[in-house]
């Protein structure tokens, strides 16, 4: 008999509704059972991809004699964390600062009103080296909750309290020296970059890439920092030179390593080792949309096409795997998969690895020439495998360079080029066959966002306009699907219809920066005011009128203990860190800020304090100023959006029809080097010049001059003599 979960849209709740365990959905209903029978609520997070969450339900949620503990003395809840990220951060704040680490599965048992009282992440079903079994932890929760239930209650309040404490205050900053003044923001910001900058360096791994040991996962965020740097500093300094390297080696690393499907394109989530080769194999969206940004941005520092390649490999792959049929993006594919139609049996990994006789049986005669460039070994190339999960089995790893691959094998370059892919088409086709990993086809706003970003630069950076039309399709689905205009609000997700829950600042901030970057990419003007209108809606629900920057939930919830704002750059950029980076582009392309809406106005909602865009976006960065100013290195793309504080706006303004080529050939260039940001509008003679020049009425006389395409170049409210040649704006940006 399936449980309360099964009606659930989520693809990680539905996951649990045969459990034995009488699951209920966060909401109300749990609540108020948990309050008339005085138990506590045993929460579980989780996701639908997460290989720990699996191993956790297949050894407790599915055991009878667990769940009768389970239902016997709780209310147990299970939410899906990419549903509720607020939800997520605060139990996970708590679970990380009383145990001293975090993950998924997270496991915290809260009073009836809501307040962590016990938590951790992973419980084996039974006493195991030393630590504690589920059951034994359930147990010894219940007697203390019978004998000792008003010391915990008071605990629980004392953690809140120090929770909205943390929160409402934030953390001290440190006192300047005596007589000293406080530093100014940019002197503080020079300091902040010069230490980010050299822990980045210390923690770098010359010989693999990455910051630090195994296990490793990809940061793009880092990697925006290190290219933005570089691209300030200049490439030829020393700094800059080895601000490149850092990045670029760890992009070539991971691109070579497990990491990367090799196979059918993208990237797992993370690496057990050091040398990215065996991977955690689930493959989320926000990775694959961040990483594509990097890749870009190597091929623009360096001029290298191999790392447009592989930004194309990954968009190849969201085309393809991760796109619904009406244009959104789905969230992720699972790490395990079964091992063979009609049995049982699965494993983490079992869709993207290879015994020497399955490549042998699809490659025949090619295979020789593939085994040597990756790897493959007749035993298996996975030596330490404590668990026994890849006997006899090979993760892909490219092992060598193809021209050395090549010459091993007597062929020209180009020859062994096609060879490979050759082999590499025919082992997707044949892996097609095996079973798929699960597919959470959750639309997730904040991802999709990052993703439009993602293609719409792509079209900019690589001059392929079905890119453009991918990040249209989105934003389409988005605006039809997950947005109400009348209120302006952003809903979360999507799944089989729209969900119930309302958009976090995650989703606002994201896709407004998608937004942003789709209209540069195409200068449809309808993506900038869907932006503009956004924005409005993320100051009115989620900005702090006292401190500044934006919280993570909405104030209107009475089931969220505390409002806490992201503050540190993860595996997700934090959304102050993309609003700040959002608020100061607004005002570069549009000046000033829009006013409240009027039905916030009737609402008598306040706008936040700072009239401009500029002005909230500095009170973001202020608001953060102790965490960047004692750990900058937490927060590497805040740090970018300071470069936009201390500088002139920079413009440059393309007259002329958007869709001409010479229009794109001038767009081209504007995107063709690394160097100071840009923002780059479009005065196409129609609409949408006439709405910009209602905000930047110089806008309104820029025109194409002789027929053609023309660019003007502004910087700090001044223009340079207008340009119609590529080669003549090229030097005008240099």
């Amino acid at each position: 008999m399936p449980n309360r979960l099964a009606t659930e849209p989520s693809p990680y709740l539905r996951q649990h509704a045969d459990n034995p365990v009488d699951w209920r959905p966060w909401g109300e209903e749990a609540f108020a059972q948990a309050r008339a029978e005085q138990k506590p609520i045993f929460l579980s997070i989780g996701y639908s991809t997460c290989h720990w969450c699996h191993v956790m339900a297949h050894e407790s949620f599915e055991n009878p004699d667990v769940a009768a503990v389970l239902n016997r003395d709780f209310v147990p809840v299970k939410l899906d964390r990419e549903e509720r990220p607020d939800l997520d951060r605060v139990y996970m704040t708590y679970v990380q600062q009383t145990t001293g680490h975090g993950g998924w599965p997270m496991s915290v048992w809260l009073t009836p009103d809501l307040k962590p009282f016990y938590g951790g992440t992973y419980f084996p079903p039974e006493d195991r080296h030393g630590r504690p079994g589920f059951v034994t932890v359930l147990n010894a929760i219940t007697r203390h909750w019978h004998e000792k239930r008003e010391k915990i209650l008071a605990g629980a309040d004392e953690v809140v309290a120090a929770l909205r404490r943390q929160a409402a205050e934030g953390p001290a900053r440190p006192a300047p020296e005596a007589g000293a003044p406080a530093p100014t923001l940019p002197e503080a910001a020079s300091e902040a970059l010069t230490k980010a900058f050299q822990y980045f360096y210390e923690a770098h791994d010359a010989n693999w890439g990455g910051f630090g040991g195994a296990p490793k996962f990809p940061r793009p965020a880092v990697l925006n920092f290190l290219f933005r740097l570089a691209a300030l500093q200049g490439a030829r300094t020393a700094v800059g030179t080895e601000m490149l390297k850092m990045a670029t080696l760890t992009l070539r690393k991971m691109a070579e390593g497990g990491l990367q499907d090799h196979v059918g394109g993208g990237f797992h989530r993370y690496a057990v080792d050091e040398r990215w080769f065996v991977s955690h194999f689930e493959k989320m969206l926000y990775d694959q949309a961040q990483l594509a940004v990097s890749y870009l941005e190597a091929r623009q520092a360096t001029g290298l096409e191999v790392y447009g390649w592989i930004a194309r490999d990954i968009f190849t792959y969201v085309q393809r795997d991760l796109t619904g049929p009406a244009g959104g993006f789905y969230s992720a594919e699972d790490a395990d998969s079964l091992l063979a139609h009609g049995r049982p049996e699965h494993a983490e990994g079992a869709f993207y690895v290879w015994t020497k006789g399955e490549i042998d049986a699809v490659l025949g005669a090619d295979a020789a020439f593939f085994c040597a460039h990756y790897g493959v070994k007749p035993d298996g190339n996975v030596e330490h495998d404590p668990q026994g999960e890849f006997t006899g089995r090979n993760v892909l790893m490219q092992r060598q360079s193809l021209a050395v691959t090549a010459r091993e094998h007597q062929l020209e370059l180009p020859a062994a080029s096609d060879k490979l892919l050759g082999c590499l088409e025919k082992l997707r086709t044949g892996r097609a066959r095996r079973p798929r990993p699960q597919l959470d086809d959750k639309i997730i706003a904040a991802w999709n966002g990052l993703m439009i970003s993602a293609f719409a630069r792509g079209a900019q950076m690589l001059g392929e306009r079905p890119y453009l039309a991918t990040a249209t399709r989105a934003a389409e689905f988005l605006q039809r699907e997950l947005y109400d205009g009348k209120t302006n609000t952003l809903y979360r997700s999507w799944r089989e219809g729209r969900g119930a829950i309302a958009g976090f600042a995650e989703d606002h901030a994201f896709l407004i920066q998608g937004l942003l970057d789709l209209y540069e990419a195409g200068f449809d003007i309808r993506w900038l005011q869907w932006a503009e209108r956004l924005q409005v809606a993320m100051d009115e629900r989620f900005a702090d009128p006292v401190r500044g920057g934006y919280f993570n939930s909405r104030a209107d919830d009475p089931h969220v203990i505390v409002r806490l704002k992201e503050d540190h750059d993860g595996a997700e950029p934090s959304a102050n860190s993309i609003a700040a980076l959002n608020l100061l582009r607004l005002d570069w392309m549009l000046g000033g800020g829009a006013p409240p809406t009027p039905a916030a106005k009737r609402r008598e909602v306040a706008a936040p304090p700072g009239a401009t865009y500029r002005e909230r976006a500095v009170r973001t960065i202020a608001a953060l100023r102790p965490e960047w100013e004692a750990r900058p290195q937490g927060l590497p793309q805040l740090l970018c959006a300071i470069e936009l504080v201390v500088e002139a706006p920079r413009t440059v303004v393309l007259a002329g029809d958007p869709a001409a080529a010479d229009f794109h050939a001038l767009a081209a260039v504007a995107v063709e080097r690394p160097g100071p940001r840009r923002a780059v509008l479009g005065a196409d003679g129609g609409a949408g010049q006439k709405w910009l020049a209602a905000r930047r009425p110089y806008l309104a006389d820029m025109k194409p001059v002789g027929g053609r395409a023309t660019a003007y170049v502004c910087e700090n409210f001044a223009c340079q003599a207008p340009v119609a040649d590529p080669a003549a704006l090229r030097q005008s940006l240099a």
